[in-house]
Formats: structure tokens, C-alpha cells, sequence
């Protein structure tokens, strides 16, 4: 009998602190990204006339939003590079080889810093972003598509958009076709978010 208590005794010590945890509520403005309704894009000039359009199949982020707060909201984005897809085989293996360098800088990273309201739904984004291995301040003008409370917790979207030079992060290879860059320097990246939180607890009312 002893030893059997002993064993329980050893048994809670061990769990007791991991079902604290677990107990431990998380912040209620952590939103959880629902991949099936989000993507990272982005477009870049083709010979000067046209776009290709493409997107990053493996990211995360990071978000911190109160509604009632947006001033105080940080995101950070984690951005697989070799993840790059243009629905054309041989130019992604040609944008992870020779734009990119995957096997080099495997990661983007976005970070804010600062976020300002302009308008009930508008919001710029500052922050840091760092590809391959260069961080250059940069903005994101966000627009809030709005908040909805469910039965399974709050729901909320966001797009952000920006327009970085790839020159600016080491991205200098140039090709031409009859005198026209092959790829343009300026990149169009759009960022759609719809996230999911808990639902707020019901506020008491005032004491009589």
C-alpha cells in the first residue's frame, strides 16, 4: 500500500503543474488564421505589359487584434520562401534558384512595429520586413472586412497590401527581351486573413 501511494503521490506531482497549464486561459485576442479562407499573393510585371500572379503555399501569422483597440494589435508573418507558386513548374524552380535562394534564406518575416488607424476600417501597418537576410522598414495598408460573433467564437477578416523593390532586399538579377526587363523590380504582395477568436466573456451588469 505504501508503495502504491507513493507512485500516486510521484504521478500527481508530475501532472499537477501540466494540468495548471492547461488551465491557464490564453489571451482572447490571439486570432487563429483559417488557412482555407486566407492566402499570400503576389504580382510583378512581366516585360513591362503584364503581370504574373503567384502565391506562397506555407506561411503563418501571428496576431494579436482587439477591435476596440486596433492601436495596440501586432502581427508577425512567417513566410516559407520555397513555397512560391505560379502555376509554371520550370519558372518557380527558376525563382527559388536564381531570385530567391531558397536553400539559402528558407524565410521571410514580417514584424510589426507600429499600427495606426485612418479610418473605422483602415489601418497602417509598420513594420519590418526581412528577405534574404536584409530587413527593410515597410507598411501595410490594411483594410478590416468586419467582426462577426458566432456560436463557435468571433470571426474577422483583413486584407493588407504592400509594394516592395526586390532590389531593395539583394534581388538584382536582370534579364532582358528585346530591351524590356523580363521581370519587373516592383512586387505587389496582398495578405487575406479571416482568423478566427474565442467569443468574449458576457460582461456583468453594474452592481445596485
Amino acid at each position: 500500500m505504501i508503495r502504491r501511494n507513493t507512485w500516486l503521490a510521484l504521478a500527481f506531482a508530475v501532472v499537477a503543474p501540466c494540468a495548471a497549464q492547461s488551465q491557464t486561459p490564453s489571451n482572447p485576442n490571439r486570432w487563429q488564421v483559417d488557412p482555407s479562407h486566407s492566402a499570400v499573393s503576389f504580382r510583378v510585371r512581366h516585360l513591362g505589359i503584364t503581370w504574373v500572379n503567384g502565391v506562397f503555399r506555407q506561411w503563418t501569422v501571428d496576431l494579436l487584434y482587439d477591435p476596440q483597440q486596433p492601436e495596440a494589435a501586432s502581427v508577425t508573418a512567417r513566410i516559407q520562401s520555397a513555397s512560391v507558386n505560379t502555376d509554371n513548374e520550370r519558372r518557380d524552380a527558376d525563382i527559388r534558384a536564381g531570385y530567391l535562394a531558397t536553400d539559402s534564406f528558407p524565410e521571410f518575416q514580417f514584424v510589426s512595429t507600429k499600427v495606426e488607424r485612418v479610418t473605422p476600417e483602415r489601418l497602417r501597418i509598420t513594420g519590418n520586413l526581412t528577405m534574404r537576410g536584409i530587413t527593410h522598414p515597410t507598411v501595410l495598408d490594411a483594410e478590416i472586412g468586419g467582426v462577426l460573433n458566432t456560436q463557435r467564437g468571433r470571426r474577422a477578416a483583413l486584407t493588407a497590401t504592400t509594394t516592395i523593390r526586390r532590389a531593395d532586399f539583394g534581388i538584382t538579377r536582370n534579364s532582358f527581351m528585346e530591351g524590356a526587363q523580363v521581370v519587373g523590380d516592383e512586387i505587389r504582395i496582398t495578405i487575406d486573413i479571416e482568423a478566427t477568436a474565442p467569443s468574449l466573456p458576457a460582461s456583468k451588469p453594474p452592481a445596485r
